[in-house]
């Protein structure tokens, strides 16, 4: 009876820490996310809108996404141990921006699936210095945001509802 109680417990708590959080875990589910958005957006976006700001001092929706494009290449192939820069910015047709975003993403998915809890803190080189592995991937994260904000509020302006405001089936 000991010995089963015993191999109970050893059970539970091997599941318990199966599920422990992890960094490495929540910064994927972090990047997946704003990812699935600023693809679907890239993607739903009508090739005339591209061009539009609402402004002359901002950039064009097609801008927004050449620079993330750019942005995440830069540091993810730091990350992957291989600085790239991206052309994506000068791009101003969609199937062009929506092709580098997705190589950009693809090399993000390696940097972001490399990502462990114990090479997290490693220190690396990137496009904006020295940095641990996290902090330069947990930039992607911020930066996602920050642009999809950016472009959501955009097509807003243009009677267009951004994919994570839409209906969820």
């Amino acid at each position: 009876m000991i010995l089963k109680t015993a191999l109970l417990g050893v059970t539970i708590a091997g599941a318990l820490l199966a599920q422990a959080p992890s960094i490495s875990k929540e910064a994927m589910q972090a990047y997946t996310g704003i990812k699935n958005n600023i693809t679907k957006l890239a993607e739903k976006v009508p090739e005339d809108t591209y061009g539009y700001k609402p402004v002359d001092s901002v950039r064009t929706i097609g801008g927004l996404i050449g620079h993330i494009a750019d942005a995440q290449l830069g540091t993810c192939s730091a990350v992957n141990g291989e600085a790239k820069r991206g052309t994506a910015s000068k791009a101003t047709a969609k199937a062009e921006l929506v092709a580098a975003l997705k190589a950009s993403y693809e090399e993000c998915d390696k940097a972001f699936g490399a990502l462990t809890d114990a090479n997290a803190l490693e220190s690396i080189k990137t496009p904006r210095g020295e940095r641990t592995r996290l902090g330069a991937l947990m930039g992607i994260i911020i930066h996602g945001n920050e642009e999809y904000g950016y472009t959501a509020v955009y097509l807003r302006m243009k009677n267009i509802v951004p994919p994570s405001s839409e209906p969820r089936p």
